[in-house]
């Protein structure tokens, strides 16, 4: 062999050493960047649609923002589960409204402006969404409500739109039962917020109109002395006493003082307080007979049916505040169908939804006016033996 052949050979095999050892470098990155086996993704995966999302999560009206939230992801997992929308899963995007104007306003800028959604779950509470609409407007995007009742929502906005029903139809209802029972004079102790306010401003109305008085006494909602009011208003001596409360908690506190004045005289409830079963057989001697107006559920829908079911596999717990819970998991679907149908636009959601037409969900047949309120209302009921049952008599 030459010397000019040895030399060849020489750098051949240095080569193939440094070609061997970047390969070798090269497959050990790659398999650094593998993910775990079942954390694979697939090249096609597309980013998720949020949806934003606006409760109650402190305070008072936690109760019922927890389990709304516990409702909507079962429903967004459920949709996922399956596909999401043309095969984009949905993302919920959780804010606190702390069921008042102020918070649920900062809170709906940053969902609007900071997370750039195009379609909002909430707000639950009243005071949350007649924050919030302004804001939807400014930002095109389509607000669309589980809880909020508040009659001034009627045809507040072409961005706001519901599928839980207005107040108007609460306070008709139990005003009609009132003068049914040939009550005169009722006596309210109202919370200072949308919500009550609108039951109050509903009932009036109609009690008035037929002759009824009404006295009141207002509480801001960290109150937890009620005796001087209670006292008022007993003076007055009234046929009945509305606790128009925000909450089960502040209605409860108001109920247990009137127990302890000895007050002993006929009760009407809010179906916020009245939806909390709970509270309602914790105080079932001192609510026995009281009147309330619920939307109400059908037992034997079943996509209600599977509602209940599911939360139960899901959370190990009986679906709380059903009547609001059925809302919360249909709106969450019509999101899923709006979004299916005009895609990420919120002027085009709000209009699709506010042409919704028996749209068949656990809450049953819903048909959104063009006012945005859901067609319908509510049912009187009374409290029996820790129990609200449909009133027969």
């Amino acid at each position: 062999m030459t010397k000019e052949t040895k030399v060849l050979w020489v750098v051949v095999v240095v080569a193939a050493i440094a070609l061997l050892g970047w390969y070798a470098t090269t497959q050990k990155k790659e398999a650094s960047q593998t993910p775990p086996a079942g954390q694979e993704q697939s090249a096609g995966q597309q980013a998720p649609i949020k949806v934003g999302f606006l409760h109650p999560l402190t305070g008072d009206a936690a109760s019922y923002g927890e389990a709304m939230r516990n409702t909507a992801r079962l429903a967004v997992e459920e949709i996922n589960a399956v596909g999401g929308v043309n095969g984009r899963p949905l993302e919920l995007v959780m804010e606190d409204g702390k069921c008042n104007g102020k918070d649920a306003a900062n809170a709906m800028q940053k969902l609007v402006n900071v997370d750039q959604v195009k379609i909002v779950l909430g707000g639950f509470c009243s005071s949350e969404s007649l924050a919030a609409v302004p804001i939807a407007e400014a930002g095109k995007v389509a607000l669309f409500s589980p809880g909020a009742s508040s009659p001034d929502l009627t045809g507040k906005s072409m961005y706001f739109m519901r599928d839980y029903p207005s107040d108007a139809s609460q306070g008709s209802v139990l005003a009609d039962a009132a003068l049914k029972k040939g009550w005169k004079k009722i006596a309210f102790i109202q919370e200072q917020l949308d919500y009550p306010v609108g039951i109050l401003k509903a009932f009036s109305a109609k009690f008035e109109q037929g002759g009824g008085v009404i006295v009141k006494e207002e509480f801001p909602t960290t109150t937890t002395d009620f005796r001087s009011a209670l006292t008022k208003l007993k003076s007055e001596k009234p046929d009945a006493l509305f606790i128009d409360s925000q909450t089960p908690a502040s209605g409860e506190r108001v109920l247990k003082q009137v127990v302890e004045l000895k007050w002993t005289i006929p009760l009407l409830i809010t179906d916020a307080f009245a939806g909390d079963a709970k509270t309602i057989e914790a105080n079932k001697d001192a609510l026995e007979g009281t009147l309330a107006a619920e939307f109400g559920v059908d037992e034997n829908n079943e996509k209600f049916q599977r509602l209940v079911s599911a939360y139960k596999e899901k959370y190990g717990a009986d679906l709380p505040f059903q009547s609001y819970a059925q809302t919360e998991y249909d709106a969450v679907y019509m999101t899923r169908d709006a979004l299916a149908a005009v895609g990420e636009d919120g002027e085009q959601l709000a209009g699709w939804l506010r042409s919704a037409l028996d749209w068949q969900g656990a809450s049953g047949s819903v048909t959104i006016g063009s006012d945005g309120d859901r067609v319908g209302g509510h049912t009187l009921k009374v409290i029996k033996d820790g129990k609200v049952t449909i009133m027969t008599e």
